[in-house]
């Protein structure tokens, strides 16, 4: 069973999706589960877990509808102000839906590096533990600092960082991201997702051998338990295919054990998540 752990769906709209600039001109258009679906069929994917890609209520919605009529989507991670007073009313709304799997604040985005630390932030993620929602940590590196500390607060939360926390793969730059990611990954109650490396990296010229510094890292720190593959389609496709991105993990994974590359490829999704798969 492979579980692409992290993709996007949206009806483009550019002031909704105002992160998408004039080099991205290739995801100008709508991503809806049909094109999906064709990519998955051509490469053995047997299902998805959908992320949000706007930071609205709206969006939430929207993936929850597509994953009610698409058997494929087994999962979605959608958005809520986690910051609104009334936040325990709208996750009680929420949580009567099966595939919504947790919940994700597009903190790279935010001016604070410590946005993650935040008093109203931190109490807002305490509540989605009261209905067993998942947190998915979007950062860049320079807020990997606030994030062990975040991580460090909530003991027994499910976190998993999406895209490694996006190292500097262009520039070749490991250090100081190695440590803190190490450091991170002390907490057992962390995941990481290798997905959305390829746009960390040269769009144009990059190379299979530009990531096995990172992914040598996120395995050392992680293991093969906590560690789980994500394409970010559509997003992927500003540098490269989705067969390309599938297959960097599994030539990477070629020496690792058959029971190693099913965790990772799947299961480790489908526990995180709870998926009913």
């Amino acid at each position: 069973m492979i579980i692409d752990s992290h993709q996007h769906f949206w009806r483009y709209d550019r002031r909704r999706y105002d992160w998408i600039t004039d080099e991205m001109e290739v995801l100008r258009r709508d991503f809806l589960p049909a094109d999906l679906l064709s990519e998955y069929q051509a490469s053995g994917v047997d299902g998805s877990i959908a992320v949000q890609a706007d930071q609205s209520e709206r969006e939430t919605r929207f993936l929850l509808e597509l994953a009610e009529q698409n058997d494929f989507i087994k999962g979605v991670v959608g958005w809520v102000d986690l910051r609104d007073a009334n936040l325990p009313l709208k996750l009680a709304y929420f949580a009567q839906f099966k595939k919504l799997c947790g919940f994700r604040h597009i903190v790279q985005s935010e001016p604070d590096d410590d946005f993650l630390l935040r008093e109203d932030f931190l109490r807002g993620v305490g509540y989605l533990q009261d209905f067993d929602f998942t947190y998915d940590i979007l950062i860049y590196p320079k807020q990997l600092s606030a994030a062990i500390k975040f991580v460090e607060q909530k003991p027994d939360h499910k976190f998993v960082v999406d895209h490694l926390a996006k190292p500097f793969i262009k520039d070749r730059m490991v250090s100081p991201w190695r440590e803190q990611m190490q450091e991170l990954a002390r907490h057992e109650n962390v995941y990481c997702k290798v997905s959305g490396m390829v746009t960390e990296a040269d769009w144009q010229t990059w190379q299979a051998e530009d990531f096995k510094p990172y992914l040598d890292v996120i395995f050392e720190a992680f293991g093969s338990e906590r560690v789980m593959f994500g394409s970010d389609w559509p997003v992927c496709l500003v540098a490269a295919s989705y067969e390309q991105v599938k297959n960097l993990i599994t030539d990477y994974l070629e020496e690792f054990s058959e029971s190693q590359r099913a965790n990772i490829m799947g299961l480790n999704a489908a526990r995180f998540y709870d998926l009913q798969v």
